[in-house]
């Protein structure tokens, strides 16, 4: 059965969390994800917020940017969050909008090459294994975790380009997909996914999550069009969805049919009422999807 979820879009000030939060757990939804943009709130501490504030729904962040981040600190606090609430987070590593990077002094020459040494040391680090590393760009000197996940955690990449999108079959437990994913995008991204993980040798569980932008109500399909326009994707309306819940729960459908394991609505950044956004997944779109 395919996984619903909603984003708590950063464009909301901090402090509206803890109430989305609260009401995302209430009612029933299944995940409340998280993102770290530039220059919004961060992923970790936003994540840790949700997570105290809340008693059973899982909370995701998708994603943190590699470039940001030293490993050892990803590890760090990934840890620590599945220490205080088990089998609760998941967390997304990323290349990051490079746009961003370059702002804040962190683009490397190749982002792809940072990614697998950053998911390499990321999962073995998890894992409670002892790292010595000298790679073009993650150094690490005999570090170990004194306070590893007590069970596996799996760690997600997210991806658009072809060779991205192996890598995370390759060196990732799951792979994140942007809301610009249609079906049939979703399909293609499968078959490279698939063939990272043949080229590795894995075997295990691949979990796929997709974004899916969606609103409702009278000016649904208004806002799709404003934002999809101001993104220059005005001419995709296939990767959006306005309407009522068996609308919206149609499209749900389609991307769980091609391949998703859990699909993440995502409202427009001028939402009106984010409140009723979650309800409106929460109570409205996954009864039809089950």
């Amino acid at each position: 059965m395919t996984t619903l979820g909603a984003v708590f879009r950063p464009q909301l000030p901090p402090e509206r969390l803890r109430s989305l939060a609260r009401l995302a757990d209430d009612s029933g939804l299944d995940e409340l994800w998280l993102w770290e943009d530039c220059f919004y709130e961060g992923g970790i501490s936003t994540a840790a917020a949700a997570l105290a504030w809340t008693e059973r729904i899982r909370v995701g962040v998708g994603l943190l940017p590699v470039p940001l981040r030293n490993v050892a600190l990803t590890a760090m606090e990934i840890a620590s969050l599945e220490r205080m609430f088990p089998g609760r987070s998941t967390v997304a590593v990323g290349h990051g909008v490079q746009d961003w990077m370059g702002q804040v002094g962190a683009r490397v020459e190749s982002p792809l090459t940072l990614l697998r040494e950053h998911l390499t040391a990321l999962r073995a680090l998890l894992a409670g294994e002892t790292l010595t590393v000298k790679g073009r760009y993650v150094t690490l000197d005999d570090v170990t975790l004194d306070w590893p996940p007590a069970t596996p955690v799996k760690v997600l990449a997210g991806a658009t380009g072809p060779r991205t999108l192996r890598l995370t079959g390759e060196a990732a437990d799951g792979t994140v997909l942007t809301s610009g994913t249609t079906a049939d995008d979703l399909r293609r991204a499968g078959t490279l996914i698939g063939e990272g993980r043949r080229a590795a040798g894995r075997g295990d569980d691949h979990r796929t999550v997709v974004y899916l932008l969606a609103a409702t109500g009278p000016d649904a399909a208004d806002r799709i069009h404003a934002e999809l326009s101001a993104e220059g994707r005005a001419d995709r309306p296939e990767q959006a969805v306005a309407g009522d819940a068996a609308t919206v729960a149609d499209a749900v459908r389609r991307l769980a049919d091609a391949g998703a394991d859990a699909v993440i609505l995502q409202s427009t950044g001028d939402e009106p009422d984010p409140e009723g956004f979650i309800r409106f997944v929460a109570q409205d779109v996954s009864p039809l999807i089950d």
